[in-house]
């Protein structure tokens, strides 16, 4: 007989490649997470799973399925069963059913029929390539279009015509780009995630389907709403892969775009404004800031704005937009501070420091990690204990995820000893950030220290500056502000912190952070 092929829970009946296929359904899966349309007969855009718990003929605990294909239809219904609620879709290019594998005598039949077929040669090869799309274009991309009464209907189409158009040319596909569409008008809506579709007719499907909103150009509420809530894992954004908002823009905005900007750049996307019939004379005293587009923007640098006179005629408007989207290098805004730096914690571990106070110092410490997107890819961090003695804790590649780093933390032993900080900061400039040298992340080092160091911490520390490493010092109790100041780089006051006591170190936690995005930004200008 035929051998069943295993499926995940998000596998769609256009995934299969044969007209009738026996699969096998995991167990457990998230019934909220399924995307299912139709009853009975269902889009081919359904998940498998989904539509055979759906349809009764396996329950959560998974089991075999048939899935025959079937041609496509209108108006597949909405429908609550087992738990699941399938949705509307008014028309779709193919269906499927789904039965309880039958016996093998009518499998042999059901081959026969699928060899029977025009000979299918060298055909699957093709499709194959086509699914994983271009990838030499890495992007997860939200077209943010513009809903409001500006636009109005008619444009509102020819709108979806020209995103439509960029989204075939980009190539989308599993290994190339993924897209998402939020509309923007008086509040904004998420029209569909990167993770909901990976073929360029899905979501061609999906534009054309989409219902215009009106309202208030609220462009600025949009874009910030679209850089903090569209590029979650859970979404479908990809690790590594460069997250652009791309923001069309009939006319202008009717609130304030810049601080939107400024939220898009922290969050590390990639803003482009694509702006279209842009205010003429006579409008200029309607708009709220005439540089709208130069403060939303990625970089004020050209790349990242285009304009197109009308929304008639933008066919040759396509390829050049496409080309922008698929600079992977040109992505400047791709680097945050939270994703692309190594920080190195030295611990003072000396007997004046105590126990609990030692407790504190961790707790300081995970605080600030805590704020960085920690990967393979992204943010480092290290962490040194000193006495008269060093100890490295762990160093920047031994753990790659934030749980990992935190537990680390929280699992260092307390040495108890004397005070030699000179010597502990040539040792990890050596030893934890000499590795780290030629990669791409810029190098901070947080020194932890209560008090006076029996030796000369001037000339260590000016040679971890000279090997590209920002110094911060971090001082409680009787730690000489003198020693403070000299081992901390430029400027010094920004870069020297003092409290007290250990019970002050909490309240210097999103200092310390702000400290060290602001000398990544200014380190990229």
């Amino acid at each position: 007989s035929l051998a069943s092929t295993a499926i995940t829970c998000f596998t769609r009946g256009l995934d299969l490649r044969k007209e009738t296929e026996d699969v096998l359904c995991p167990a457990n899966c998230p019934l909220w997470q399924f995307y299912v349309f139709g009853d009975g007969v269902y889009a081919s855009l359904s998940s498998v799973c989904g539509a055979a718990i759906h349809s009764g003929v396996i329950t959560n605990a998974g089991g075999a399925v048939r899935v025959q294909t079937l041609p496509g239809q209108e108006n597949y219904p909405a429908v609550n069963a087992n738990g699941i609620q399938s949705q509307v879709l008014a028309r779709w290019a193919s269906s499927f059913s789904v039965t309880h594998t039958k016996n093998i005598a009518l499998e042999a039949v059901g081959r026969s029929v699928s060899t029977a077929r025009p000979s299918t040669g060298k055909r699957p090869k093709k499709p194959l390539d086509k699914k994983a799309g271009n990838k030499d274009c890495k992007a997860d991309i939200a077209f943010l279009i513009d809903g409001s009464y500006n636009i109005g209907q008619r444009r509102f189409n020819l709108q979806k015509n020209f995103v439509g158009k960029v989204a075939v040319m980009l190539g989308i596909g599993t290994e190339g780009p993924h897209v998402g569409v939020v509309q923007a008008s008086e509040h904004p809506k998420i029209e569909f995630y990167l993770k909901n579709f990976t073929a360029a007719k899905e979501v061609l499907f999906a534009i054309k389907e989409l219902g215009f909103r009106g309202g208030n150009s609220n462009t600025g509420k949009a874009l910030k709403h679209t850089a903090q809530k569209f590029f979650s894992l859970e979404n479908g954004a990809r690790k590594g892969i460069p997250k652009i908002i791309v923001v069309f823009l009939d006319g202008w905005p009717s609130d304030d775009i810049e601080e939107a900007g400024i939220v898009a750049r922290e969050f590390g996307v990639n803003v482009f404004i694509v702006s279209v019939a842009k205010p003429t004379t006579e409008e200029l005293g309607m708009v709220q800031d005439i540089g709208f587009v130069d403060k939303a923007v990625c970089r004020n640098n050209g790349f990242f704005s285009y304009q197109m006179p009308t929304w008639f005629g933008t066919t040759k408007y396509v390829k050049p937009l496409v080309q922008k989207l698929c600079s992977h290098e040109q992505m400047l805004c791709s680097k945050t501070c939270y994703n692309s730096v190594n920080i190195g914690f030295l611990i003072d571990g000396s007997s004046s420091v105590g126990d609990s106070n030692f407790r504190l110092v961790l707790e300081f410490i995970s605080n600030v990690a805590k704020a960085f997107e920690i990967s393979d890819i992204g943010s480092k961090i290290a962490a040194v204990q000193f006495t008269y003695d060093q100890r490295t804790e762990f160093s920047f590649t031994d753990y790659t995820t934030k749980e990992k780093v935190l537990s680390a933390i929280r699992n260092i032993r307390y040495m108890s000893g004397g005070t030699a900080t000179g010597d502990a900061i040539s040792f990890t400039t050596r030893n934890v950030f000499g590795p780290m040298k030629d990669g791409p992340n810029k190098n901070f080092l947080v020194v932890l220290t209560d008090g006076q160091s029996y030796d000369d911490v001037r000339g260590p520390a000016a040679a971890a500056q000279k090997a590209g490493i920002t110094v911060f010092s971090v001082g409680v109790a009787w730690a000489p502000l003198d020693d403070l100041k000299d081992m901390a780089s430029e400027p010094r006051e920004s870069h020297t912190f003092f409290t007290r006591e250990f019970t002050g170190l909490e309240q210097m936690v999103p200092d310390v952070i702000r400290g060290i995005c602001k000398d990544f930004l200014d380190s990229k200008q």
